[in-house]
């Protein structure tokens, strides 16, 4: 069964109060926030706020920038979500990208490898913190010496998302997370935010290699979710497409075929749908919120 989560950001009270019904009465299974510091919200606060509107959907930030947050912080912000939200909260990781995230908080941009290695720390550190670990550690990537007393999780496992299109990352998801989410991401570019994409079908096998590795000989192995960057019912998919496959330079095939773009007549995405299932074994998708109505209108017609 195909689920789906919505992305989206508050502008003010009233609206992100609506936003969030909406979205848990559509059937979308989480509300996500995206950080990145300085261009955006402040995750848990917003999905606190959320929580007190709703009481079903699962509420997580996609994904917590693990080269600027600290464990201890990342854990008491998941650890009080997961209390507001009565056991709805999720971890969201992610490496990072944006050198203006590291910027802001006087700090320059590791290098990849770098930045692997925080991630995989800072992971590992916050998922002990909500078991009410005590973790010390002191590496080049991450010094600290905590143990979170309060407060503890509701849950008794608070499921791990890790979003990444690196290989060594890929891999440990696939050993440790709980949802490995495909961000189809390349090499960042020179405006610092806007990336290459690996959308070809070589590519997405890479990826999807990297995280069976990783599962090999895991009783339970994490579902694989999909970023969508383009979602529109149409009867002209070609064309909605034609301004992707100029910037990425894909075949229009390419673009209509990868697990980042749901783009066709209602029928043709369905079909989109369970053939990322089929053929790749994805089942999660996550879409931003100008695509909920479109979603939210295929979510019945998604076979349970």
């Amino acid at each position: 069964m195909a689920v789906f989560s919505l992305a989206a950001v508050p502008r003010d009270a009233q609206s992100w109060l609506a936003l969030a019904r909406g979205c848990e009465a559509a059937g979308f299974d989480a509300l996500l926030v995206p950080d990145h510091l300085g261009r955006g919200p402040a995750p848990h606060l917003a999905l606190a706020a959320a929580a007190a509107a709703t009481s079903s959907v699962r509420l997580g930030a996609y994904v917590s920038n693990a080269g600027i947050r600290e464990p201890a912080h990342l854990a008491v912000e998941v650890a009080t979500l997961d209390l507001i939200s009565g056991g709805r909260a999720i971890l969201g990781i992610g490496a990072g990208h944006t050198p203006a995230e590291w910027e802001a908080v006087g700090k320059s941009r590791p290098s990849v490898a770098c930045r692997v290695r925080r991630c995989l720390q800072v992971a590992q550190a916050t998922q002990a913190l909500l078991r009410g670990e005590f973790v010390e550690a002191d590496t080049p990537e991450l010094v600290m010496r905590a143990r979170l007393a309060g407060p503890l999780p509701v849950q008794e496992h608070v499921p791990l998302t890790l979003g990444t299109a690196n290989t060594q990352l890929l891999r440990w998801g696939g050993a440790h997370a709980d949802v490995v989410g495909l961000s189809g991401l390349g090499r960042t570019l020179e405006d610092g935010h806007s990336h290459e994409v690996r959308w070809r079908q070589d590519q997405i096998e890479a990826q999807l290699e990297a995280v069976r590795t990783g599962a090999a000989g895991r009783s339970r192995v994490p579902r694989l979710e999909a970023l969508v960057q383009r979602v529109a019912v149409t009867a002209d998919a070609g064309a909605s497409v034609a301004g992707l496959r100029e910037q990425f330079e894909l075949t229009e095939e390419e673009v209509l075929a990868a697990p980042f773009v749901l783009v066709g007549t209602e029928d043709e995405i369905l079909a989109k749908i369970a053939a990322c299932e089929r053929e790749w074994g994805i089942t999660r998708f996550v879409v931003r919120e100008d695509a909920m109505a479109q979603i939210g209108g295929l979510l019945p017609r998604i076979p349970g």
